[in-house]
């Protein structure tokens, strides 16, 4: 991989004034990026990935000022932005400036997801940008994440106009998403953990009826190809196994972490199920994982992908 160049960075974001759309690497997964005051490059978002137009889509921004001109911020949106961003946090607000995000992108809802990513060249093609981008991740819709620039181009890169490689992403799970509207709920688990949030601003409630103004809810998400089976000590003949800590001996065994660690196993999973659904099993079972800390956002990928209700 080489650091796209500032050539490269002003190449994208003129992809992105003329309603094209643009791989483009976040510390979380690889995203598909557009103008977000764009109807038709929003639709066209929608159009690569085959995403429902009910789910809404996370607006990416600069810093927190960019954020304030978008949504309502509260005392607490403040603290978490100071606490958390440029990271993998998304606040859910009011909307402040309807036309400044299509109502496409919002889901026509009456608020807006926004976060501030921390990769560098995120944070490069959005300034050279200078506005709001839509960015999810940049799979077929359903299918696993891509984490690596290689799987991004594979999934909608024939829709591009642009792609800028940023290297294998570090955390691997898409960001925590919290509304904060009355009360503070938490959405999608993420690798900013629900004890870290509540640490800023006190209990967070269930998502509720809250819960479809956050992209990623779909009963089945992040899924494979193959059936996914959850909790399994051992694999049955024929299946890929994602194990955790200890592992057996044989093919199509795939480790998220031989040490046990929860980073490790979140940076790994979506490549590592990518790699074990390329291996044709008749199934992909999955070691139990525990569900302390970073644990909640690795089981709810999981369990999406398994096809269960979230």
């Amino acid at each position: 991989m080489s650091t796209p160049d500032a050539q490269q960075i002003a190449a994208a974001a003129d992809a992105l004034r003329a309603g094209g759309l643009v791989i483009m690497p976040t510390e979380t997964v690889y995203g598909l990026a557009a103008n977000a005051a764009d109807p038709r490059a929003v639709a066209a978002v929608y159009e690569a990935k085959g995403r429902p137009s009910f789910n809404p889509l996370i607006v990416h921004v600069p810093d927190v000022a960019a954020a304030r001109r978008l949504g309502r911020f509260d005392a607490r949106a403040e603290a978490l932005a100071q606490r958390f961003w440029p990271g993998p946090l998304t606040l859910v607000l009011p909307v402040a400036e309807e036309g400044a995000v299509s109502d496409l992108a919002r889901a026509g809802l009456d608020t807006v997801a926004l976060r501030a990513p921390a990769h560098p060249v995120a944070r490069a093609l959005l300034q050279a940008f200078g506005g709001p981008v839509v960015a999810p991740s940049a799979n077929r819709s359903g299918r696993p994440s891509p984490t690596t620039y290689a799987d991004a181009v594979d999934e909608t890169g024939a829709a591009a106009s642009g792609a800028l490689d940023g290297g294998p992403c570090a955390v691997g799970l898409e960001s925590t998403v919290v509304a904060l509207l009355d009360q503070a709920r938490l959405l999608r688990p993420g690798s900013v953990t629900r004890a870290e949030i509540e640490a800023v601003i006190g209990p967070l409630e269930e998502a509720e009826a809250d819960a479809k103004r956050s992209p990623g809810r779909m009963t089945r998400h992040y899924a494979p190809n193959a059936p996914v089976r959850l909790d399994i000590e051992a694999p049955a003949p024929g299946e890929a196994f994602l194990a955790f800590g200890s592992a057996p001996d044989g093919e199509r065994i795939w480790n998220l972490s031989p040490t046990g660690d929860l980073a490790e196993a979140a940076a790994n999973l979506f490549a590592f199920l990518r790699a074990a659904d390329r291996s044709a099993p008749v199934a992909i079972a999955v070691a139990p994982i525990p569900q302390t800390g970073l644990g909640e956002a690795i089981n709810d990928r999981l369990r999406r992908a398994a096809g269960f209700v979230g």
